[in-house]
């Protein structure tokens, strides 16, 4: 026989008949709260493992990225201080980021000539054709200079390169370039001549010694003055490009590390470098390859018909100012981040001091290519670009003992050969 408390709990809920609910009412919450909690256990249980996965996947892609980088492990530290060692008294180990691009790879060449450290950084991007920065490259690599395959703003990278090598001068030459392409990528310019910059200062402050640093501005920092030729007391706050203004932010940054960290620190402002090995998207590069491929080519000019001019500086000669300024550089007065002492802080304009007008420029190109030029005359548009430059160099002359000895048609004949031997000439088109 069922007792009173089983009849009780199966009897029917209708109406006509009582029932005491009480004790169903004490079981059903036991259940719901033991359900509650179970549910709420089992919950906790799954957000914690699924924060142990997350955190073991984190830790798996970290450290799959650092196996594969291209940086890192016994044999890079190897080859990092191989290149750096010293081959004459009294020589510099320097660190040459941008070392594929024009001007990197010249200056490299001649500081490992004369028997200097040389390791070399470049992040070999595509805003001209990658494989001209490789041959360069290779062409370092033939001299026993190694290139590290990385961006500027890697800070892990640079700690472990000043961690490996102790450089006692860093040539800071990667940006991007180029006035017109600001317009169509213009965080481009912030990232590597903005953010580079203070990442790679960040670099040098924290080392021990710190390095003294020598690095590219330019002439268009001079953007939309009218006084000639430009000095490096003129105004330079009025900037007709992004280019510019990040190259002007980078003079007043290097100016603040200098100030607070004690870095010795050369700016400086180049003028339109053209040469063997140089950048394609640069007009007397783009003219050459047009003009004996048939194409027509685009000659601005500014208002009221004014011919723009330039003043067209071989490569050679900045080379000069690049040794020249290494050479001359003060020691950093920092150790840690903290600065001892008041630092060396200079800028200088490595220019010809020869402007040359743009039709001018063509005609050489002509008469060394031999064939004539299909040109197409408009007015400048709005692009950043300056109708003029033309530099002053007394400063660099009196302390850097510089002087330019190239003529733009030495200098333009030297690089037709160049391009003639490297891309190839064949019935009035080049290979490339």
């Amino acid at each position: 026989m069922p007792s009173l408390a089983e009849e009780e709990l199966f009897l029917p809920s209708t109406p006509g008949k009582f029932k005491d609910k009480s004790k169903t009412m004490h079981r059903q919450f036991h259940r719901c709260f033991a359900s509650t909690s179970t549910m709420f256990l089992w919950a906790l249980f799954l957000v914690a493992l699924t924060a142990a996965y997350l955190s073991f996947q984190s830790f798996v892609d970290s450290g799959s990225k650092y196996f594969s980088a291209a940086w890192g492990g016994v044999h890079w530290e190897k080859q990092v201080r191989s290149s750096a060692q010293i081959h004459r008294h009294n020589g510099f180990s320097v660190l040459v980021t941008g070392a594929a691009g024009f001007v990197g790879t010249h200056v490299s060449l001649a500081l490992k000539k004369r028997g200097d450290g040389v390791v070399g950084l470049d992040n070999f991007n595509d805003y001209y054709d990658p494989s001209l920065k490789r041959a360069r490259r290779n062409m370092l690599e033939s001299q026993n200079i190694f290139i590290v395959e990385g961006d500027i703003n890697d800070a892990r990278m640079l700690a472990k390169l000043f961690e490996v090598v102790p450089f006692t001068h860093v040539m800071h030459l990667a940006a991007q370039a180029g006035v017109r392409y600001a317009m169509e990528n213009p965080h481009s310019y912030v990232h590597s001549n903005i953010a580079g910059l203070v990442t790679l200062l960040e670099a040098c402050k924290n080392s021990d010694p710190q390095p003294a640093v020598v690095w590219a501005s330019s002439s268009s920092v001079y953007g939309l003055n009218e006084k000639a030729p430009f000095s490096e007391s003129d105004r330079t706050d009025r900037p007709a490009s992004l280019y510019a203004a990040t190259k002007k932010a980078g003079e007043e940054i290097t100016h603040t590390y200098n100030h607070i960290y004690g870095l010795s620190i050369t700016g400086l402002r180049f003028f339109t470098v053209y040469g063997p090995w140089g950048r394609p998207d640069m007009a007397y590069f783009s003219f050459t390859r047009n003009i004996l491929q048939g194409k027509p080519i685009t000659i601005y000019r500014g208002k009221n018909r004014v011919e723009l001019a330039r003043d067209f500086t071989y490569i050679d000669d900045i080379v000069k100012g690049c040794v020249g300024s290494l050479d001359t550089a003060k020691k950093s007065t920092g150790s840690g981040g903290k600065k001892r002492a008041p630092a060396q802080f200079r800028i200088f304009n490595l220019g010809n001091t020869s402007p040359v007008t743009v039709p001018m420029m063509v005609g050489i190109l002509e008469k060394q290519l031999k064939v004539k030029a299909k040109k197409n005359v408009i007015e400048m548009p709005g692009n950043g670009d300056v109708p003029f430059t033309h530099a002053n160099i007394s400063s660099a002359q009196r302390e850097l003992g510089y002087r330019p000895t190239t003529d733009l048609q030495t200098g333009l004949k030297k690089f037709v050969r160049w391009y003639l031997s490297y891309y190839g000439y064949n019935h009035g088109k080049s290979v490339k």
